[in-house]
């Protein structure tokens, strides 16, 4: 049977090998043409093509798998799965540090703390539990005193309890979890969207109400999979712009 020939990729030896590989696989899976094999060379076949092991091509493929581009069937190989749906969101990788830098360069406020249910709308990354420590913050520019953003975060409570309020004053969250608490941080997911201020976020970023925001939730996770903290930052639109600065090799 003949396979699907995927479209070669020159490697930064920066960035993980299976998150190159996989990003590369998955263009090759979306840009191909309808009369194209659905079957994949085998492991060792596309390990070969994209120069990189066995066991990097591997997690590259469950990447993909996870994604819901490919189907593996045991003996019988891996297929790409013709109806798989193209809008899933672009992507992004970067360092847990970057993060941190982001956050940082602020007075913080903490304005209240405390146990609370686990929100409805966050309900999935924190299966396990019925309640989660709440920090809600204020954060304003070092020199004008001017309010920039305010931070709700949702934290497991076996963590928060090793948190110093003090701390979340002088850092960000981030850095209080991974350098303080000492959270195993695998990754953070990012998504940013663009919303209308309501009548909270208004008053405390002292801007007209329905006046455009950037809305930022961050998902922290450990290297099991497990959220550890969710973070919900609301930007004023006019003082924040995300920039992404991706090279070529």
């Amino acid at each position: 049977m003949t396979s699907f020939a995927p479209d070669s990729i020159v490697l930064n030896r920066k960035l993980p090998l299976w998150y190159q590989v996989s990003q590369s696989l998955r263009a090759s899976i979306l840009g191909r043409s309808p009369q194209d094999p659905l079957r994949l060379p085998t492991e060792e076949q596309l390990a070969g093509h994209y120069g990189v092991s066995v066991l990097t091509m591997r997690q590259a493929l469950k990447e993909l798998e996870d994604e819901g581009l490919i189907t593996r069937h045991r003996r019988r190989g891996t297929f790409i799965e013709p109806h798989a749906r193209r809008g899933s969101p672009v992507r992004l990788l970067g360092s847990v540090d970057a993060i941190v830098a982001q956050q940082s360069g602020m007075t913080t406020e903490l304005l209240d703390h405390g146990m609370s249910p686990v929100p409805a709308g966050l309900a999935e990354f924190f299966p396990d539990l019925r309640e989660v420590a709440a920090y809600h913050r204020l954060r304003s520019d070092e020199k004008t005193g001017e309010p920039t953003n305010h931070a709700r975060n949702y934290v497991r409570p076996e963590l928060a309890a090793r948190i110093d309020l003090d701390d979340l004053v002088r850092w960000p969250m981030t850095k209080v979890l991974r350098d303080v608490v000492g959270a195993d941080i695998s990754r953070i997911t990012d998504t940013v969207e663009a919303r209308l201020a309501d009548p909270e976020t208004a008053k405390l970023l002292h801007v007209p109400l329905l006046s455009p925001i950037l809305h930022y939730t961050g998902i922290t996770y450990d290297a099991g999979g497990r959220s550890l903290d969710v973070a919900v930052i609301q930007y004023r639109g006019d003082r924040f712009s995300f920039t992404v600065t991706l090279e070529a090799n």
